[in-house]
């Protein structure tokens, strides 16, 4: 007897490929698009064309597609946090809580009412089985892992959730997409915030919705240097917009302080630190004390490091990491903890 499973489908290859994939293997697959964004978008899986390719696809694959508006929770739980976090002098990560809020849990619910017991998604990572239970583990191609973003995820999503692209590379995932003539084969990815368009930017974003501050720029004697147009704007290692003068060596942002709108820069070499606070951190499956590969971004490469207290410990010199971004920590490729950085003192 076939398996019911809900694919969320956002309009790209990967998801579009998922489909096909557990279609193939036997399920019965029901495709879901997620309409989050009412306002205009030109990237990411949020503009009115990827709703558009996920039901040309599922019509192509011959199953059943929805959409569902989750707009609401989406500006709750992404839009208005990723706001806050920029006025507090923080650089987020609403990607990451769209998975939590959205993808792993809104979503999750729905499939629960319609009587889904198996969610999938076309993130390249990978669901290993351990004995002590489900974790989450890297993608088997290393430029296109997303376990980062997904690290959020708890056992009882791991349980229900299957990830069919997490053992495949990205030109694999192209090839299947051709030989299946799938309109998504040759789609551009994208790695914006998919609410933030191209063609007015985050700074009139942001400046919509919150009032943007001018800040002052000041060396680390604390002489006043220069000044930002939008304090807001600012994040830790951004060298351009900052009305420096020339003729100096370069300078970089080392601390951002949004309540007295400062903004603190100094040289390269002060970017560079020993340790890394943490403001929240969790273990997957206990407390690991060796060292560990510690990834900062998105498609940053791995640091080694400690997890010690409340704070990462580095085995060399690390490059500061902007408050709020999150952190997390691998040991054999698999997820053993992940948090957020909290703000560096200068």
């Amino acid at each position: 007897m076939s398996t019911p499973v809900m694919v969320a489908m956002s309009g790209g290859v990967d998801s579009s490929v998922a489909a096909a994939l557990l279609l193939d293997a036997g399920h019965e697959v029901v495709g879901v698009t997620m309409k989050l964004w009412g306002g205009p978008s030109d990237t990411g899986c949020c503009a009115v064309s990827d709703v558009d390719d996920a039901r040309r696809v599922a019509d192509r694959l011959g199953i059943e597609h929805h959409v569902f508006n989750f707009g609401e929770d989406f500006e709750r739980d992404v839009v208005a946090p990723y706001v806050a976090d920029h006025a507090a002098g923080r650089t987020p990560n609403p990607c990451i809580e769209c998975n939590r809020h959205l993808k792993f849990d809104r979503l999750l619910r729905r499939a629960d009412a319609l009587g889904f017991e198996l969610l999938a998604t076309g993130h390249h990572a990978q669901v290993v089985d351990t004995p002590g239970g489900p974790r989450l583990g890297r993608g088997a191609d290393s430029a296109k892992d997303q376990s980062y973003v997904l690290h959020v995820l708890d056992k009882a999503v791991l349980r229900r959730l299957l990830l069919p692209l997490g053992h495949m590379t990205k030109a694999d995932v192209r090839s299947i997409a051709a030989d299946l003539d799938l309109r998504t084969a040759n789609k551009a990815e994208s790695q914006d915030v998919c609410f933030i368009t191209n063609e007015h930017g985050r700074e009139t974003f942001l400046g919509d919705r919150i009032p943007l501050r001018r800040g002052v720029v000041v060396d680390r004697s604390g002489e006043e240097i220069g000044e930002v147009p939008s304090i807001e704007m600012v994040t830790i290692g951004q060298r351009k917009g900052l009305g420096l003068p020339g003729g100096t060596a370069p300078k970089y942002v080392i601390d951002v302080d949004a309540p007295s709108a400062r903004v603190m820069v100094g040289e390269k070499p002060d970017l560079a630190v020993a340790v890394t606070p943490l403001e929240s951190w969790d273990w997957v499956g206990g407390t690991f004390t060796g060292p560990l590969e510690i990834q900062c971004s998105a498609h940053g490469r791995p640091a080694t490091g400690r997890v010690v207290g409340e704070e990462i410990v580095w085995a060399e010199p690390h490059r500061r990491i902007a408050a709020g971004q999150s952190v997390v920590a691998y040991a054999d490729d698999l997820v053993v903890g992940g948090g957020t950085a909290g703000r560096q003192p200068a």
